[in-house]
């Protein structure tokens, strides 16, 4: 994490965030050090389906056709954070944390991410497994960590 923080730091870049099945973990992280506004610009924690439309412009069509847990819907909701921020890159997660939830398509341990930087967005999706609840939140926390390391 210190690693991440000394890079956002040193290129001058701030981070938002938007949350649904990891409910502000990702924030906390990246908050947790003193002087944290240098790099974190905000976070949104939109759990519900209305909460993502209303904070982060996603479309109910896209929620209807795709639900929310799905590529599409991390797309929209890192585009409204980046929309929504003054931040450089946004990080989006959506999933299934469990131990409820999951079905034969979209089982418990799946995580959609979407992922914007300077405006270019792309999106992944990752299945833990049926791990648990906190360890599901913590493997997306340290995906996302990882991912912006090799990307930064």
């Amino acid at each position: 994490m210190n690693t991440l923080i000394t890079l956002l730091k040193q290129k001058s870049l701030t981070i938002a965030v938007a949350e649904s099945c990891t409910g502000g973990s990702l924030s906390a992280l990246l908050t947790s050090q003193s002087g944290s506004s240098a790099y974190f610009d905000r976070g949104f924690i939109a759990y519900t389906n209305q909460a993502k439309i209303d904070m982060l412009d996603v479309q109910l069509i896209t929620l209807d056709k795709f639900g929310a847990v799905s590529e599409q819907v991390a797309l929209e909701m890192a585009h409204g954070t980046i929309k929504n921020s003054s931040a450089h890159i946004s990080i989006a997660i959506t999933g299934i944390a469990g131990p409820t939830g999951g079905t034969k398509n979209k089982p418990v341990g799946m995580v959609c991410f979407g992922f914007c930087f300077h405006k270019k967005c792309t999106v992944t999706t990752q299945h833990f497994g049926d791990i648990g609840r906190s360890n599901v939140v913590e493997k997306s926390v340290e995906f996302v960590v990882n991912f912006l390391l090799k990307k930064l």
